[in-house]
């Protein structure tokens, strides 16, 4: 079967316009809410971090799973009910017996205060396996500093080799498919901030960098596809030669994918809740980089060079072999 990706490509568009504008609508709204478009955790705002785990080698310790509502009536008596509580699974027993708080920021006081209350309430902790942190908002502050410029220069890198590898149309598109990657996968975690609660931390601007790569790599096979079949039929419409490029490549995107979305599954499912929105960002990212370089910035360079009349034969240079 061939795709005639120009034929749709206004479908395409509208699909992508809609996730991108759900999820800027709910940015604005967390905005509002909590004054970021997006909930960030403790790297980003500063605090304290608390895990607990009950022994379970004490009789009876651990037969009552845990209510998260009593561990929110004890956070309300310590006068931080504003904090996220989270019922965490056991590494060993997989069963509900920890729990994750992030909170403002605790002295040494007011983290035993809290300790102390919710054990007698939800049972005795392992002190092994209890684990405080505390982030300061200057750090915070400096990690999402780092993380943008980060980011700023992956996509001003991107530019400088997409023009000098095929030409400046190429390498706008290109990066407009990566703003359409980030773009939705921040506005998805904006959603589930909102609905769920989930914070972003800084794996979550790694995350960002690596879809970056990702959907970029897809990408440049496609173009480069695209311009062999230029360079040896330059009057052929572009359309046609986007579709063939696209149809040539999309086995390999397909299987290059697919591969990398069962690793990323594994890690969702049994990695563990440090890396489980980690993976997930780059599911999503990774299942619109290959949605972009198929459907958004092939079809956007295709209309671009229709509106320019006679296509443009790129530079002869070594082709990437798919």
């Amino acid at each position: 079967m061939k795709l005639s990706i120009n034929k749709s490509r206004s479908l395409w568009w509208i699909i992508s316009s809609i996730i991108i504008l759900a999820g800027i609508i709910s940015m604005v709204i967390s905005s509002q809410q909590i004054g970021l478009p997006l909930r960030p955790s403790l790297d980003f705002v500063g605090g304290t971090r608390l895990q607990f785990e009950r022994d379970c080698t004490n009789p009876d310790n651990c037969n009552k799973a845990i209510d998260i509502n009593e561990v929110r009536e004890v956070a309300n008596a310590q006068g931080l009910g504003d904090s996220s509580i989270q019922i965490i699974a056991d590494k060993d027993t997989r069963k509900d017996n920890g729990v994750l708080i992030r909170t403002k920021a605790l002295d040494v006081e007011k983290r035993t205060n809290l300790q102390n209350a919710l054990s007698e309430k939800i049972g005795t902790f392992d002190p092994q396996k209890t684990q405080i942190d505390t982030v300061g908002p200057t750090i915070g502050r400096e990690l999402f500093r780092n993380g943008v410029v980060a980011l700023i220069v992956s996509f001003v890198g991107i530019i400088v080799y997409l023009t000098f590898r095929f030409q400046l149309d190429y390498a706008i598109f290109a990066i407009i498919a990566l703003f359409h990657d980030v773009l939705i996968t921040v506005g998805i975690f904006s959603i589930l901030g909102l609905v769920a609660g989930i914070e972003v931390d800084s794996l979550f601007i790694v995350a960002l960098l690596t879809i970056t790569g990702f959907s970029v790599n897809d990408t440049v096979v496609i173009y480069d596809r695209i311009r062999e079949t230029l360079q040896t039929n330059p009057n052929r419409p572009i359309a046609d030669i986007v579709d063939d490029a696209v149809n040539q490549t999309l086995a390999r995107s397909i299987n290059t994918t697919l591969t990398t979305l069962l690793t990323l599954s594994a890690i969702f499912l049994f990695g563990g809740a440090t890396l489980k929105y980690f993976s997930l960002a780059l599911i999503i990212g990774f299942t619109m980089g290959a949605y972009s370089s198929i459907f958004i910035a092939s079809t956007l360079l295709a209309l671009w060079r229709e509106r320019k009349g006679q296509p443009v034969v790129s530079p002869t240079s070594e082709s990437i072999n798919s």
